[in-house]
């Protein structure tokens, strides 16, 4: 098994090979697509896809735990990185550091990753002095949806985007490895990208990233509450299953199932 590590990322932005990395959830998943991919995101967004809530915001440290630990279980050599979620890290250094400890000891992550930018940075900080590596997340960052009102693509205005810009540069420089940036124009997302050493992983945020990030159950065509502009359906997956599911009901029904080589003598 060759499994990913920080350096491995580090090394494919050097090389100007193309990362990906792919959010999932559970053992099933991680056993199916975790071979060939880079990297693995346990996100908060398990609070949209697994527990049906509205955002992101009820998500907990146990919940991140307990899906990173099946991840792990099923994982194939990929990067596995996890989301700090909401209020586990924006109001104390040494609590953030604690969380992102128990993220790493108990679930298994190697890598954590947090939303914001020079309001964060002091955590950062701690927890990569504590040894644990961060990725940062820029643009629209979904545990701050009621500060921006909606699912809105950032960095559209010169300040805006030159915030961003400034944010990036100061969360390389307090350690984190590598930064995604969701929803934030092209153009914006290629200066960001030239300007560090660190990679990026794009989603809503155009070709030039580093490398891509989507949900799994979104490109499979699972969830489908909602689908953003940035996602590419590879499968219907989640027709396959109603399909199969109208089909057993239908052969139960009607005695078609079991069949006699599903019987015990």
């Amino acid at each position: 098994m060759n499994e990913k590590t920080v350096i491995t990322i580090l090394d494919k932005k050097r090389k100007h090979e193309k990362l990906t990395m792919l959010t999932c959830y559970d053992y099933v998943m991680a056993k199916l697509i975790s071979k060939d991919v880079d990297m693995l995101l346990v996100g908060d967004s398990l609070g949209n896809v697994k527990l049906g809530y509205e955002n992101t915001i009820p998500v907990t440290v146990d919940d991140i735990i307990y899906h990173t630990k099946a991840v792990k279980r099923g994982n194939s050599g990929a990067l596995i990185v996890a989301d700090m979620p909401f209020m586990s890290y924006e109001i104390d250094v040494k609590d953030a550091v604690t969380n992102a400890g128990r993220i790493v000891k108990e679930g298994g992550a190697q890598v954590v990753k947090i939303e914001g930018g020079s309001e964060v940075i002091k955590q950062i900080k701690a927890i990569v002095d504590a040894k644990i590596p961060v990725m940062g997340h820029l643009g629209l960052t979904p545990q701050a949806i009621n500060k921006l009102g909606g699912f809105k693509v950032q960095g559209r205005n010169k300040k805006d985007a030159l915030k961003l810009i400034n944010d990036a540069k100061i969360l390389q420089e307090a350690g984190a490895c590598a930064i995604v940036l969701e929803a934030v124009p092209e153009d914006l997302a290629k200066k960001i990208t030239k300007a560090l050493i660190i990679p990026t992983i794009g989603i809503g945020a155009g070709r030039y990233c580093d490398g891509q990030v989507l949900v799994v159950y979104d490109m499979l065509g699972m969830f489908v509450d909602f689908t953003p502009k940035f996602v590419k359906r590879y499968e219907n997956v989640g027709k396959t299953i109603q399909n199969a599911v109208k089909n057993y009901i239908d052969e139960v029904k009607t005695g078609k199932f079991p069949e006699k080589r599903n019987i015990y003598i």
